[in-house]
C-alpha cells in the first residue's frame, strides 16, 4: 500500500505546545475543557447498559459479565460522548460510543461542546494526544498512574474549522478502513502459513516423503494409513515416560543456592527449553525422588484447561521437571526430534485423551499408550530436514507479512498525527 500523497497548509505558526509543535496559522489552540463537559452522572448498569471501554472502541459489555447490585455506581454515558480510561495501566483504551449507557467510575466520560465527535475520536485516539495525557497524570505506584480530569482540562488541542473537521475525519474514516483492511489481509496470510506448516509436518510424519510408497492401514482412524514399511506402536514401547514433582518450598534447603535445574509445567509452551525455570539443590534431589530428564527429552503438559495440556517442547539441558509435566525419553530407535514433530501435528489427539473428575488430565499410562508411527531411523532424520527446511521457508514469509503489518500500523499512527494536528493539508476533495 502506498503513502499518500498529501500537501502541506500554506502557512504554520508555532503553537507554543511541545507535542503539537507547529500548526496552520488558521487552526485554533486552545484548552481541552474549553471543548468539553465532563458528564458526571453516576447511574446504575440496570437501567443503563454497561459499556467496556477498550482499544478497540466502546463496545457492549459481554451478557456474561456480573451486574452491579450497590445503586449507582458507575458513569452515564450518552451515544456522542468521548470516554477515556484514566489509568496507564489501560493505555489506548478510548472511544466516542455510538450508544447510550454505563461506563466504571475509573473512566472519564466527555460530552463534546465545540467540537464534532467524529473528529475529536481521532484527535483524542491519536497516540500523540495518548502519550501527553498519561504523561500529565499520577502515580498510584511505581509502575501504575491515573490522568483525572483536572489535569486533562488544561491539555491543550488543535482544532480546525467545522468544515476542515468533517473533512479530516471523513478522510480518515476512508483511510484507515483501507489499513485495517490491509492489515486483516496479511493477518489472514499469516494464518494460512501457519496452517500450510501444520499440514506439512502431520504429512510428513504420517506419510513419509515418497507419494508412491506402499501403504497400510494403521489401524487408527485419525492417522489413517502410513507407509507399509513402518511400524505403528506405542509411545511406551519404544520411550520411557516418567513425571516430575516440584520440592516442599517450605523447606529452605531445598531451593536455597540451588544448582540444579528444575523447570515448571510453562516451559512447555518455549518449543526448544534451553533455560531452566529454577534451581534446586542436591538434598531436594535426593529426598524428593526426583529424576533428571537428559537433553533430548520431549516434555508434556499433562493437566490444565488452556494451551498447556497435550503441549510439548524439547528439553535441550538435563533438568528436572514438576508434577504437572510428563518426560518422554526416547529410545535409540525413536529421534527425538521425529517424536516431538509428531506429537506437534496430534496435539488435539492427545489432548483429548485426557481424564478426570475435577480437571480433564492426562498422565503417564496414558501418554504411554498413545499411538506412534515409526519410520526406520535415517528416514526419521530425512523427515526432520524436510520439515526443518520447509517450516524455514514458512517462517521467513512469515515474517515478512508480520514486519509489512508493522509498517501499516505505523504508517496509520503517523496519517492520523499529522491529519488531526495539520501537518498534512486535507480537504473535501482529498
Amino acid at each position: 500500500m502506498e503513502l499518500v500523497k498529501m500537501q502541506r497548509y500554506e502557512s504554520y505558526r508555532d503553537s507554543g505546545v511541545d507535542w503539537i509543535g507547529i500548526v496552520p496559522t488558521h487552526w485554533s489552540v486552545t484548552r481541552l475543557g474549553s471543548l468539553f463537559e465532563e458528564r458526571r452522572t453516576k447511574v446504575s448498569d440496570e437501567d443503563f447498559p454497561p459499556l467496556s471501554v477498550t482499544k478497540n472502541g466502546i463496545l457492549p459489555q459481554l451478557d456474561s459479565a456480573a451486574k452491579t447490585k450497590d445503586g449507582d455506581n458507575r458513569k452515564l454515558v450518552k451515544a456522542g460522548d468521548f470516554v477515556i480510561n484514566s489509568r496507564s495501566d489501560r493505555k489506548g483504551s478510548s472511544g466516542v460510543s455510538d450508544r447510550n449507557g454505563s461506563v466504571s467510575l475509573i473512566n472519564i466520560v466527555l460530552k463534546p461542546r465545540n467540537v464534532l465527535p467524529k473528529f475529536c475520536n481521532y484527535v483524542l485516539k491519536s497516540n500523540a494526544f495518548i502519550e501527553e495525557y498519561y504523561r500529565v497524570g499520577r502515580g498510584i505506584v511505581a509502575d501504575l498512574w491515573t490522568t483525572r480530569y483536572d489535569e486533562m482540562r488544561t491539555m491543550m488541542l488543535v482544532i480546525p474549522p467545522s468544515q476542515e473537521q468533517t473533512a479530516i475525519a471523513n478522510f480518515l474514516d476512508q483511510k484507515t478502513a483501507q489499513i485495517d483492511e490491509a492489515i486483516a489481509i496479511k493477518e489472514r496470510q499469516i494464518e494460512l502459513l501457519k496452517e500450510r506448516k501444520q499440514i506439512i509436518i502431520q504429512k510428513a510424519v504420517t506419510q513419509g516423503l515418497n507419494p508412491n510408497v506402499p501403504m497400510k492401514d494403521s489401524e487408527v482412524e485419525w492417522i489413517g494409513k502410513v507407509p507399509k514399511h513402518w511400524i505403528v506402536s506405542k509411545i511406551g514401547m519404544y520411550s520411557k515416560v516418567f513425571n516430575g514433582s516440584t520440592p516442599n518450598r517450605e523447606i529452605s534447603r531445598y531451593w536455597l543456592n540451588g544448582t540444579i535445574p528444575w523447570i515448571s509445567s510453562g516451559k512447555v509452551n518455549d518449543f526448544i527449553v534451553n533455560e531452566p525455570s529454577e534451581y534446586i539443590s542436591e538434598s531436594a534431589l535426593r529426598e524428593c525422588s526426583l529424576r533428571v530428564f537428559p537433553k533430548g527429552t520431549i516434555i508434556i503438559g499433562i493437566v490444565g484447561q488452556g494451551k498447556t495440556r497435550g503441549t510439548t517442547a524439547r528439553l535441550n539441558l538435563d533438568t528436572t521437571i514438576n508434577q504437572n509435566v510428563a518426560g518422554i525419553i526416547p529410545s535409540k530407535f525413536l529421534s527425538s526430534d521425529f517424536l516431538h514433530l509428531y506429537l506437534i501435528q496430534a496435539y488435539s489427539q492427545i489432548r483429548n485423551q485426557g481424564q478426570g473428575s475435577n480437571q480433564e488430565a492426562l498422565n503417564c499410562s496414558i501418554v504411554s499408550s498413545f499411538p506412534v508411527v515409526i519410520p526406520a531411523m535415517e528416514e526419521q532424520q530425512k523427515i526432520i530436514e524436510f520439515i526443518e527446511n520447509q517450516s524455514l521457508l514458512i517462517e521467513q514469509s512469515i515474517s515478512i507479512q508480520a514486519e509489512q503489518i508493522e509498517k501499516l500500523k505505523e504508517y496509520k499512527t503517523t496519517l492520523i498525527n499529522s491529519a488531526v494536528t495539520g501537518k498534512i493539508k486535507v480537504t473535501d476533495e482529498n
